[in-house]
């Protein structure tokens, strides 16, 4: 971890809830599965990016208990460790939409949703002006739905940024094609906080304006 890093990637993970009120374990499928996610933007960040696993304080997502008050939680003690610096959030399936719904909050500079689960509505929940959204859906997907994950990106666009990139062949637990999920939303943290330029083509084109790219 980098002492004085330039920006802050907060990766988020997924994971429903099989009884109400369940706590995350570390050693459940969706936490370790953005263990590597985590180590690709740091590897990219050249030791400029401090990365940060939040773990959930419960599981799934309903509504009197929902990840945004762990993302909230987890900002404010980033704030306090760092002070203000950009920060990325970086999340799949459920996580994908706590980033996109959190995406309004002050520090955030740019969000990635991976195979993010979401409703169609989503998109009109959150004020996401100025900062860069991209997201990436595999064309496999068997949990997500892929057409709300259009709807959210075309109302998200009226105000902001963003863009839809579709991995073919990909799968909702990105073990099939992990390398392009995994460069790519690196690729994308690294050029929005950072400021370099984008090395991925399709990271590239959302950048300048494209609102769906297919890979």
């Amino acid at each position: 971890m980098p002492r004085t890093p330039d920006g802050i990637v907060v990766v988020l993970h997924g994971g429903g809830a099989r009884e109400e009120g369940a706590l995350v374990s570390r050693v459940q499928p969706s936490v370790l599965r953005m263990v590597p996610v985590a180590w690709r933007m740091a590897r990219a960040g050249r030791g400029r990016l401090a990365v940060y696993r939040l773990l959930n304080s419960r599981r799934g997502w309903d509504q009197g208990l929902s990840p945004l008050g762990d993302v909230r939680w987890a900002l404010a003690q980033l704030r306090e460790r760092h002070g203000r610096l950009p920060v990325a959030l970086v999340g799949h399936s459920l996580g994908g939409r706590a980033a996109l719904l959190s995406a309004a909050e002050p520090e955030v500079r740019s969000v990635v949703a991976l195979a993010p689960w979401v409703y169609a509505d989503d998109g009109a929940k959150v004020d996401p002006r100025g900062r860069r959204i991209f997201v990436v859906h595999g064309t496999e997907d068997r949990i997500s739905d892929l057409g709300r994950t259009v709807r959210v990106v075309d109302t998200l666009r009226r105000s902001t940024q963003a863009g839809l990139v579709l991995v073919d062949g990909g799968t909702h637990g990105m073990l099939r094609r992990r390398g392009r999920f995994e460069g790519l939303a690196a690729d994308f943290v690294v050029a929005t906080l950072l400021d370099r330029p984008a090395r991925e083509p399709a990271v590239r084109e959302v950048l300048d304006g494209a609102a769906r790219v297919e890979l």
